[in-house]
């Protein structure tokens, strides 16, 4: 079983990367092989919307997504970890989602995929500055549309509300045990 973690956040070392690595570590413990991907060390070009995947699915635009799209699809889970910017998710890991239109083009317009029969999960780690009450509606929104477009079943979520300065997630009582939690249950299929 592969989990591959992607990292939305530009800041290395920073809150959700920290939770991250935590719910990577707890997928591993439960027996997962996983990765973890730096969305900020990727080179990506935005979505440029001019449809030549309609052809056969791949992207016309050559760069670091190449790569991504064949972890994308091997993937049996994905841990998808971003921080709030302005009530949504960082521009890395937007670039990515959008970047993404060629496979939800394979999946619902070319029926391309349709013979994996993997129940593959995804969950959301997300950490934002303030207490706002709707702080993470876009984008949990966001990412359940991206894991629905490439086959994904949203599974859960850990967001914290709070939380700004680097390391101030290990001040958190449960944060990082609740993280490493989810990545067993996402495991376990609970």
């Amino acid at each position: 079983m592969k989990v591959l973690g992607i990292l939305g956040s530009p800041r290395r070392q920073g809150n959700t990367e920290l939770l991250l690595d935590k719910a990577l570590e707890g997928a591993r413990e439960t027996g997962a092989e996983v990765e973890k991907l730096l969305g900020s060390k990727l080179k990506i070009s935005p979505c440029l919307e001019i449809y030549a995947c309609l052809k056969d699915g791949d992207c016309a635009i050559k760069d670091d997504m190449q790569s991504l799209y064949k972890k994308l699809l091997e993937a049996d889970h994905i841990i998808f970890a971003s921080p709030i910017f302005f009530y949504g998710i960082t521009s890395q890991a937007k670039a990515i989602i959008d970047r993404c239109q060629a496979l939800w083009i394979r999946r619902h317009v070319l029926g391309m995929g349709k013979q994996d029969k993997r129940v593959r999960r995804g969950v959301f780690i997300s950490v934002g500055a303030t207490q706002g009450k709707k702080l993470f509606d876009g984008a949990v929104l966001t990412v359940k549309y991206f894991f629905d477009a490439i086959g994904i079943k949203y599974s859960g979520d850990l967001l914290v509300r709070g939380i700004d300065k680097k390391g101030q997630i290990e001040e958190h009582p449960t944060a990082l045990e609740d993280a490493f939690r989810l990545g067993q249950e996402l495991v376990r299929g609970k």
